[in-house]
């Protein structure tokens, strides 16, 4: 699972980060915690707060309005491992396969915008020393055509860590589970999903398959 957070910078910079800071300053009265999903789900240290069955209940109201108001546009991928270790005798790794799928509906969209020759740099959270070196040879792999579409992709990898606060990975990470949990599980209640579905990338019909969400195989 990879979900790319698509903001405008002048968004970014006006409504998305004083956002998050807003929402960090109310719950713990400073803006250096990091928001992390499965921090909130199961809570420890600065999250102890959760506990309170009042408080969480606030705080979740909260990250509903943030991720709401927050102006961003939503492109994930789902690559399926199981499925795809059982097509394929050499399954690719999902994780470069979500990152090709992600990096060339990033591409269509910014074409739509007339973006697409502009240069786009696209942030990443650090993993590990051998973990980004494969991540940014194949990011650069991808940008240089190794694609659908056989072009030239004009971005630019930007490696961070996850101790660097950036707004914009803090809720990548956030909408990340919800969004594989309603491909695992489709039926199933989903409300952090529902949230979510308004943002999604989509075609002129309104459709999202295929163009703000790719699952795959």
């Amino acid at each position: 699972m990879l979900a790319l957070c698509v903001f405008r910078k002048q968004d970014y910079i006006d409504v998305v980060c004083p956002a998050v800071q807003r929402l960090k300053f109310k719950h713990w009265g400073h803006d250096s915690v990091v928001l992390h999903e499965h921090d909130i789900r199961k809570p420890y240290g600065p999250y102890g707060f959760l506990f309170d069955p009042v408080r969480r209940v606030e705080f979740m109201s909260d990250m509903n309005t943030l991720i709401e108001t927050s102006p961003f546009v939503l492109i994930a991928s789902v690559v399926r491992k199981l499925e795809l270790t059982k097509t394929y005798a050499l399954p690719a790794n999902p994780y470069h396969l979500g990152l090709e799928f992600g990096l060339e509906r990033l591409h269509k969209y910014l074409e739509g915008y007339g973006q697409a020759e502009r240069l786009t740099h696209v942030v990443v959270e650090r993993r590990g020393r051998r973990e980004d070196a494969d991540l940014e040879l194949e990011f650069r792999r991808i940008c240089d055509g190794a694609n659908f579409m056989k072009r030239r992709l004009p971005f630019d990898i930007v490696m961070s860590p996850k101790e660097s606060n950036a707004p914009g990975m803090q809720l990548a990470d956030l909408v990340a589970r919800p969004i594989g949990i309603k491909a695992l599980r489709p039926m199933q209640t989903n409300r952090a999903y529902d949230t979510l579905e308004p943002k999604f990338r989509r075609s002129p019909k309104g459709e999202i398959r295929g163009w703000g969400l790719k699952s795959f195989p």
